[in-house]
């Protein structure tokens, strides 16, 4: 799936900006807690799902900053550490056009985050909830590939 990145991003010098109306790289963070087997998930309202936190790059280029950024904006946590610097996991996935925006691709670089899950969670007004959920609740709330693929990486990194 990697592969698909480099050419979308050769031939777009502005796919860190959501200007970039056929897709632009966005950045997530498959937040954990240190024992790795929670996961904090957002309810999304734009779409309707459980899914990690994340978003716009919005022209930064370092995608590890964009994603500790995103976790605080949109859960308050700010006790937060990035597992290591390499990236995670990839996804690209269309993004179902709105009144202002036409269909897109999200080319999504995802981190491992590591947090701790007694610091209280704020809900913004992107989502309809964030929570603390196990490994298994989170493919039960989305059983979708992608998903199923961090909680596995998830369970291997934690020597399930």
């Amino acid at each position: 799936m990697l592969a698909d990145f480099f050419p979308f991003i050769a031939a777009h010098p502005d796919c860190l900006s959501r200007t970039c109306l056929e897709g632009h790289l966005t950045a997530s963070a498959w937040v954990v807690d240190p024992a790795r087997s929670r996961v904090l998930l957002t309810h999304h309202r734009k779409l309707d799902l459980w899914i990690q936190l994340g978003g716009h790059a919005d022209g930064e280029a370092d995608l590890l900053a964009a994603a500790l950024r995103e976790v605080q904006e949109e859960s308050g946590l700010t006790r937060v550490r990035a597992v290591a610097a390499e990236i995670f996991d990839v996804d690209r996935h269309r993004i179902p056009a709105r009144k202002t925006e036409p269909e897109h691709w999200h080319f999504d670089v995802r981190f491992l985050i590591e947090a701790d899950p007694t610091e209280p969670v704020v809900v913004s007004d992107e989502s309809h909830d964030v929570a603390w959920v196990s490994l298994a609740d989170a493919v039960r709330l989305n059983s979708e590939e992608a998903i199923v693929r961090m909680v596995r990486k998830t369970r291997v990194r934690a020597g399930e």
